[in-house]
């Protein structure tokens, strides 16, 4: 069994050289921008950009759409309210004017018989 021998600089010199040799050659063999595989990889990539681009307009349009819904939701409920009111204010206008009537005419009744002499 042999010991453990230990690198020396010429060793290490050697191992650095060929690790910056690989890098080299893996650098030298990736493809081009011309390749055609480079081409369709990206052009699936920019449709895939274009779809996602697509979909979030549609959520956008989607988003502002039920948002004008809700407008237009808040302010029918607020013009029914506010017809609701002023019915309620023509309704009790008119009840106070009834009773006014109806006590014009019991003064005016009162009156009539003779009422209290003094």
């Amino acid at each position: 069994m042999s010991g453990f021998r230990e690198p020396g600089f010429t060793d290490r010199q050697k191992a650095a050289l060929e690790a910056r040799k690989n890098l080299l050659k893996k650098f030298r063999e990736q493809p081009g921008p011309d390749d055609p595989e480079v081409a369709r990889r990206r052009a699936e990539r920019e449709e895939i950009a274009a779809n996602r681009e697509r979909m979030k307009q549609e959520r956008e349009a989607a988003k502002a759409e039920q948002k004008r819904l809700e407008e237009e939701a808040a302010a029918a409920e607020a013009a029914r309210i506010a017809r609701e009111k002023e019915e309620e204010e023509a309704r009790e206008a008119a009840l106070l004017a009834d009773q006014k009537a109806k006590r014009d005419a019991r003064y005016a009744a009162r009156k009539a018989r003779g009422g209290k002499k003094r």
